[in-house]
């Protein structure tokens, strides 16, 4: 099988993480080039650091989950989160990042999300998916050879269109390793998000008691996210082995980009 370029697209530092960080894990291992994108640079969250000191801290965790996961490169726009839209100058350098990396196959959030940077990467995505071979649209990026195709990470939104997923992965031998790309990510998961969620008081000093706090506050999402793929699980690895799989990932193929050949993509993320 030839190797890919698969390129991750999340609306901010730790999405495609949580989306993707098991198969990442696996596709790296295996010998494809994995690209996490960021198209947001976390400024906006957090509720004590600010502006360009929080930018730093965000892009310098992203580099610790990248040596973690094992990927090739983790890149972040230079996009404030919580301002986000699908704007033209937000186009061009998407397209800019696109064309750069000419990858196989891009993998990012569906139109359908609570937040709106979510919302406006898919957009963003969406509206590269044609333009990304269009020599005149910023002619001074080379044009890429292949169009990439599409694929949505899971979500569990069901209005107005649920998620149907065409592709599932077993992610039970990497969820440690997954885990630890997140842990990565120390402003984030130990201080805003317990933050706004009223529970920084829970939140353990030492590393290893963090580690445990984030194990229990994770897995046990990941693992009702993984019930709701149990068919398609037992349908690919038998009733033995995917009934009782613990932590899956899941694609859906996107009618915007490259043709599909389900067949043929399958086999890439078969491991």
């Amino acid at each position: 099988m030839k190797l890919k370029k698969i390129m991750v697209i999340g609306a901010h530092p730790d999405d495609m993480e949580y989306y993707f960080g098991g198969t990442a894990i696996k596709l790296a291992r295996g010998g494809h080039t994995v690209q996490f994108l960021s198209v947001t640079n976390g400024q906006s969250g957090h509720f004590e650091k600010l502006g360009h000191t929080l930018v730093a801290t965000r892009y310098k965790e992203a580099q610790e989950a990248k040596r973690r996961l094992g990927i090739d490169s983790y890149v972040i726009l230079d996009n404030n989160d919580a301002y986000l839209t699908a704007d033209i100058p937000t186009r061009e350098s998407m397209m800019k990042a696109i064309r750069q990396f000419a990858p196989d196959i891009i993998i990012t959030h569906r139109l359908w999300d609570y937040h709106p940077d979510h919302r406006n990467t898919a957009q963003l995505v969406q509206d590269c998916s044609y333009l990304v071979r269009v020599p005149n649209f910023l002619p001074g990026t080379p044009v890429p050879e292949v169009m990439p195709v599409i694929f949505h990470m899971h979500d569990t939104f069901s209005k107005p269109v649920p998620f149907c997923p065409d592709i599932v992965i077993n992610v039970d031998d990497v969820a440690e390793e997954k885990l630890l790309g997140f842990d990565a990510h120390t402003s984030q998961m130990y201080e805003w998000l317990p933050w706004i969620e009223g529970d920084a008081r829970n939140v353990p000093p030492d590393s290893a008691g963090r580690l445990e706090y984030l194990r229990n506050k994770l897995f046990p999402m990941w693992e009702q996210q993984t019930n709701t793929l149990r068919d398609m699980l037992v349908e690919k690895y038998g009733k033995e082995v995917g009934g009782k799989i613990r932590f899956a990932e899941a694609l859906e193929a996107c009618e915007y980009g490259g043709a599909h050949d389900l067949d043929a993509e399958r086999e890439i993320f078969s491991f």
